[in-house]
């Protein structure tokens, strides 16, 4: 079932999630596969709880569709993380230009460390210590944050925050146009 994707502005975009009892979370395989499909039916590679209404330590990430001949490691990249918590994170600190589904129609670039730990919980309920580097990394880190109340225009610069105010302010106020089904702010 495609879920409606909130848009920025949205309170519980803002909100810090919690950890969730995964054995007794009802339909809880059930709401992992509305998201891939969500996700798949918005062109998204990553979709957090939040962006779909709810304040659970949950996301799912697939980089299939970035898969190529320099990257035939994403291919096979199709995870849910539950109660996911970052370790650590390491490494060189690189800007790349990012996009969200809560944000449509914005890209800027982002800083983030090219490497972290994080410990969580798949689909399966099996406990997983791993780390990843470049593109994993970034992709895992950005939904992450969405756990965090935290979203990627939270991380530019201050000048292109300027300068991407009145798109932001637009969402806001429910002004938004999108392909997929979305959760507008309504006044």
């Amino acid at each position: 079932m495609i879920l409606p994707i909130y848009i920025y502005g949205q309170p519980v975009l803002r909100k810090v999630t919690r950890d969730i009892d995964p054995e007794n979370y009802p339909k809880l395989k059930e709401l992992i596969g509305n998201m891939f499909e969500t996700m798949y039916k918005a062109d998204g590679v990553g979709l957090a709880g939040p962006q779909v209404g709810l304040e659970d330590r949950l996301f799912v990430v697939d980089l299939a569709p970035l898969e190529s001949e320099e990257h035939p490691e994403f291919n096979d990249f199709k995870k849910a993380f539950i109660n996911a918590h970052i370790t650590e994170r390491s490494g060189e600190e690189v800007l790349i230009e990012e996009g969200c589904l809560s944000i449509p129609g914005i890209h800027e670039k982002v800083p983030r460390e090219d490497k972290i730990r994080i410990s969580y919980l798949d689909e399966n309920l099996q406990p997983h210590d791993e780390t990843y580097e470049g593109y994993m990394a970034r992709v895992i880190q950005h939904e992450y944050d969405h756990l965090d109340g935290i979203m990627f225009v939270d991380k530019i610069s201050p000048l292109r925050k300027r300068m991407i105010k009145s798109k932001l302010s637009n969402m806001e106020k429910g002004k938004v146009a999108c392909d997929y089904k979305i959760k507008p702010v309504r006044q």
